[in-house]
């Protein structure tokens, strides 16, 4: 179970969340979506804490961190909710000097400190999952966008996180290649992982996501199953949004 309670976020006078409380279940699986600057991503990255509110509370499971303005929080409060969750970005972020079960590796040798190998063995499954147990010993530069994503996907879990943390993962890959994550994290979704994804990829969103919350300057506008906001929004301007970009997608394809 994921908790936001009244976040807010302020870069100086700039206010980029607004008192926003969301509760998203154990084994569900959220989309955050909304125009760009709406607030999505760094939503996202205030419930593992690479963002710190300025106020509000976030929990993950029985783990939960307080924020004032002026007052910083405890750092091992903040390891501790951050240490349950993993995250996939919108570029990958592999180590481009370490092979894709090194890349799924690294975090358990170093920060985990599991024998080398238990962490092969673990990145092995891992690639298997997601379909990359045949490229385990490629170097990123050799993998197309997709199959560097479905690492970064592995990376992510090896650690068994309680909830899987995803920004814009289909965003920096053409429609072809953006269908192999879809069809990784649509495995994911059925098998019960809690996932809160940041996308502009309606398909994504409507095909993985049980929940989704429609956000624009900062503020939650529209919250629902897929298949409402998508296909019966109640608010007008949730209605143009989704046509924009069902528009959009339709175009680029």
């Amino acid at each position: 179970m994921i908790e936001l309670s009244h976040i807010e976020k302020r870069f100086g006078d700039a206010v980029i969340l607004k008192d926003i409380s969301l509760s998203f279940p154990e084994g569900s699986v959220s989309a955050l979506v909304g125009p760009s600057g709406g607030g999505k991503s760094t939503l996202l990255r205030c419930i593992n804490l690479l963002e710190q509110p300025t106020a509000g509370s976030v929990r993950i499971g029985a783990e939960s961190v307080d924020f004032e303005p002026g007052r910083k929080a405890p750092w091992q409060s903040i390891q501790k909710v951050r240490s349950q969750t993993g995250m996939v970005f919108q570029n990958f972020q592999l180590f481009p000097h370490r092979t894709a079960i090194e890349n799924v590796m690294e975090g358990l040798l170093v920060v985990q400190k599991w024998s080398r190998e238990k962490a092969r063995a673990r990145a092995m499954e891992l690639l298997t999952k997601v379909g990359m147990e045949h490229k385990a010993d490629a170097w990123p530069a050799n993998l197309s966008g997709g199959q560097q994503q479905r690492v970064a996907i592995a990376r992510a879990l090896a650690p068994s996180p309680k909830v899987l943390l995803c920004d814009e993962p289909t965003s920096a890959l053409d429609p072809e290649l953006s269908a192999e994550v879809v069809d990784v994290l649509g495995t994911l979704a059925r098998e019960g992982t809690t996932m809160v994804m940041a996308t502009h990829d309606l398909r994504l969103a409507s095909q993985v996501a049980n929940l989704v919350v429609f956000l624009e300057a900062g503020q939650v506008v529209e919250i629902g199953s897929a298949e409402q906001v998508f296909r019966n929004p109640v608010h007008e301007r949730t209605r143009q949004f989704v046509s924009s970009i069902n528009a959009a997608q339709t175009f680029s394809a």
